[in-house]
């Protein structure tokens, strides 16, 4: 134990005398954590540009651009009384909607001739496309609730009979989970597992790589022959490390008032078997390519479209077979689907338990062939060792 304590003190040092490595692993979760945070901070989408064309230029189409401006969502910043270039501004602009009110608005909703309405949606950016349609639907269906209201109760029916007449029975929509629809909750567990997954990749496979490269991992040799040993001692500095990261991204829910719930008993096990299968997996790259830029170039190759395929914002039922199986089998996905399961729909530690158990096997795996690997490497190197012993 004396001898694993001095081994250790010299991995700390080895550690923080990578300066990248420690701008990579300390500033990645704090400055992109952050800098989503700030990003989507708002929650939702206010004040998005819409044009009106009010080829009416009446007092009731007066009163429908009213109302659109009202909403939170919307904001006119244009009303023009004819067609003109709006698609040729639309580029410059970019508004979210164009709407159109058309000639003989009012006289044909007075005749009951059910004119219509044209809303053109900017389905460039689907967020503010689903946003906008979203809000224009809510406005416009007021409107046109309360104008039938209005012709019945002049009609000579008194408001609660029009109101019933109209809508003869109500639709309530609960919306559970994320009822504001704000995009800090959706996103913020998606990029920091996101984060934290390519930072321990880079992190772990650096470990071995760098012994093999500048010679330390025969000095290491000489010590011990036991893989286990060697695992552990690269192993533990980094989930002191990792542990800590944690802390500090999971203080960033309640610091930032994110009514997300992380600091459970289920979440800790769950951020815990994550952490271990991405540290192996990070570790068994290290060994398998004996080369610190070629083992981080192919890590992140593995990393980068783990967001995409981990069904966190696309569901994976709709995704290819062969391609929602790629993507089951990386740690993130695996642990965002726990997250949602415990955090957002606050479930037990039952519902999670699949994906912690695929974690739990994924870092048993990873952990055998790292030793089985590690021994062969260990025997290879004493064997070039013994000669040089000799001659001394």
């Amino acid at each position: 134990m004396k001898t694993f304590r001095r081994l250790l003190r010299v991995e700390w040092k080895r550690i923080f005398s990578n300066r990248v490595l420690l701008l990579i692993f300390f500033g990645a979760p704090v400055v992109y954590g952050l800098l989503f945070i700030q990003m989507y901070k708002q929650g939702k989408i206010t004040d998005m540009p819409v044009v009106v064309i009010d080829e009416d230029q009446t007092q009731l189409s007066a009163k429908m651009v009213d109302a659109i401006n009202d909403n939170e969502n919307l904001k006119v910043v244009k009303v023009q009384f004819e067609t003109g270039d709006i698609n040729a501004k639309m580029a410059a602009k970019e508004y979210v909607a164009v709407i159109n009110i058309p000639l003989g608005f009012e006289s044909d909703v007075l005749q009951k001739r059910y004119p219509e309405i044209i809303a053109d949606i900017n389905t460039a950016n689907l967020v503010t496309a689903n946003f906008a349609s979203r809000a224009l639907q809510t406005v416009l269906a007021t409107m046109s609730a309360g104008i039938e209201i209005e012709a019945l109760k002049r009609a000579g029916m008194d408001a609660s009979t029009a109101a019933q007449r109209f809508e003869p029975f109500k639709v309530n929509y609960d919306r559970f989970y994320n009822p504001s629809g704000n995009y800090l909750d959706l996103m913020l567990p998606g990029i920091i597992g996101t984060i934290m997954q390519q930072v321990i990749f880079l992190a772990l496979g650096l470990v071995f790589a760098r012994d093999f490269e500048d010679g330390y991992f025969k000095k290491l040799v000489r010590i011990s022959s036991s893989a286990t040993y060697h695992i552990w001692l690269k192993s533990v500095p980094f989930i002191v490390l990792i542990t800590m990261m944690w802390l500090v991204v999971g203080s960033f829910y309640p610091l930032f008032h994110i009514d997300i719930p992380v600091f459970t008993w289920p979440m800790a096990l769950l951020v815990t078997v994550f952490s271990l299968a991405c540290m192996c997996v990070g570790m068994l790259f290290s060994l398998l390519i004996p080369n610190q830029l070629r083992a981080t170039e192919l890590l992140m190759v593995l990393a980068t479209p783990s967001f995409l395929l981990s069904g966190f914002t696309w569901p994976l039922e709709a995704m290819p077979g062969w391609i929602r199986m790629l993507g089951n089998t990386l740690p993130l996905t695996q642990f965002l689907q726990g997250f949602r399961k415990l955090a957002v729909y606050g479930g037990t530690y039952a519902d999670a338990q699949p994906h912690i158990r695929f974690l739990l096997l994924m870092m048993l795996i990873c952990w055998a062939i790292m030793a089985i690997l590690l021994s062969i490497k260990i025997k290879i190197t004493k064997k070039k060792l013994l000669p040089q012993a000799k001659l001394r």
